[in-house]
């Protein structure tokens, strides 16, 4: 499924497959762990019917008992040992998606639930006597915030760091921290030139990077990238206020999504790279599609890049993420893009984000509260469902529609008409995962990539 083409050494190796085995055991556990925390298993229905989203998709970890059957559960279902402090035992499954778990010494089932800020989770929850361990801004953040029978629910923010450890108190890493999150904020986005624009986006990594570490800056990073996009696409608004509801933010992101133009492309990907990611499979839609893409992970913070770029069946073959792309006359449905809107790292902000959802309820909720309708799925199988949101529309600057009909990228009339209803320019997209499926769906991503050319969706 994830593999284009197996006459393409270098993407045989990253063959994602559904891992029924490992699901029903973390389902199992969970599910004892709502049995015995109701106030959790309230949560959980909350966030299916006030957010969409399903509770599993949130646990950063699980924590259980020590039994030799959980040990062997854990083997037999393709759980492998990590190096974790303290000794503890920690596994996690390097062939799909799924939660580590944590085996000790005691009876008490723990669950660990991603937030984006553990402070804005212990507000809504009005959690004022809980303790919240790390300070703000650190690695790691946590609080107990609902007791069981033996059972307890801890709201985990993370900040670069895949540990257990919260770090001694620093008030200078969190003040430098903040400082850096508000330049990457703030950053300018609009330069005389796009090579001054990503100058300036690597100085700015240098120093967050320098300042304080490289998974650190990573996280920061993709948090104002996040923001940015958000500003500009209404469905992302509405759906981030419904997490917000709950104290939750965006920690269910599962991909960030980025168009390049073929000149800077290698310039995005080394960016990438300078932040801690690497290359992961690669796509190609084929020749009458004309696009393709780098997959890359960020194996600390999780982060996920998709990263088009319009590209011929030739270079396909060589390393199109490194070597440069030499610019050519025509421009694909991403370099069209680009052309429209800008670069995806600097002016336009990303393409979509892709979340993890329950994917029907979604649907439905974003249609009756909010009027924000979905396209038709581009995925439908059982363990993998994908769909955009109606694509949000952008004004196009006279100066690029210039550009573009003096290179004879679009014709007059078509010019007329994005001046007149603009281009679209961005989505949320909505992801359901099933048996830890890790991978994406080739034919359907070339398909919708070809359904949100700009010069197919005007207004009828």
């Amino acid at each position: 499924m994830t593999t284009p083409s197996e006459g393409t050494p270098g993407m045989r190796q990253f063959n994602w497959q559904p891992q029924p085995a490992a699901q029903r055991l973390v389902d199992e556990l969970v599910g004892a762990f709502l049995d015995r925390c109701p106030a959790a298993a309230e949560l959980a229905e909350r966030m299916k019917t006030e957010t969409g989203t399903r509770f599993i998709d949130w646990i950063d970890h699980v924590e259980a008992g020590e039994s030799p059957m959980l040990l062997a559960q854990l083997a037999e279902t393709g759980f492998e040992r990590q190096p974790q402090e303290h000794a503890e035992k920690c596994f996690a499954h390097p062939g799909g998606i799924f939660p580590q778990v944590l085996v000790r010494s005691h009876d008490l089932l723990r669950v660990g639930m991603k937030v984006e800020s553990v402070a804005d989770f212990v507000a809504v929850w009005q959690l004022g006597n809980a303790v919240v361990e790390g300070e703000p801004l650190s690695c790691l953040r946590r609080v107990q915030a609902m007791i069981g029978d033996r059972a307890e629910l801890h709201a985990i923010e993370r900040h670069g760091y895949r540990g257990y450890t919260v770090q001694s108190p620093d008030p200078s890493h969190g003040i430098l921290a903040q400082k850096h999150l508000e330049a990457f904020r703030g950053r300018r986005r609009d330069h005389a030139t796009d090579e001054e624009g990503f100058e300036h986006v690597n100085m700015l990594v240098d120093e967050a990077a320098r300042a304080l570490g490289t998974d650190h800056a990573c996280d920061l990073f993709f948090a104002a990238e996040r923001e940015y996009w958000q500003r500009r696409n209404r469905a992302a608004r509405v759906q981030r206020t419904r997490q917000d509801v709950l104290g939750l933010g965006w920690a269910n992101h599962d991909h960030h999504t980025y168009r390049s133009s073929r000149r800077h492309f290698a310039k995005l990907i080394a960016l990438w790279e300078k932040l801690g990611f690497l290359c992961r499979e690669r796509f190609y839609a084929g020749a009458e599609a004309g696009w393709g893409a780098q997959v890359m992970e960020h194996a600390v913070t999780g982060i996920i890049t998709f990263n088009d770029v319009d590209l011929s069946p030739d270079e396909l073959v060589g390393d199109f993420a490194h070597e440069p792309l030499a610019e050519r006359g025509h421009l694909g449905t991403v370099g069209l893009w680009c052309g429209l809107h800008g670069e995806a790292v600097l002016q336009a902000g990303m393409h979509h984000l892709e979340a993890m959802f329950d994917w029907f309820a979604l649907e439905e909720q974003l249609a009756a509260e909010a009027d924000i309708r979905t396209m038709a799925p581009f995925t439908t199988l059982p363990y993998l469902r994908q769909a955009f949101t109606e694509g949000e529309r952008w004004p196009v600057a006279d100066k690029r529609l210039a550009t573009l009909l003096a290179t004879q990228t679009i014709t007059p009339e078509q010019a007329e008409k994005f001046r007149a209803h603009g281009a679209i320019g961005s989505h949320l997209e909505n992801l359901e995962r099933n048996d830890g499926f890790k991978g994406f769906n080739q034919q359907g991503v070339s398909d919708i990539i070809t359904k949100t050319d700009p010069r197919k969706a005007f207004p009828s």
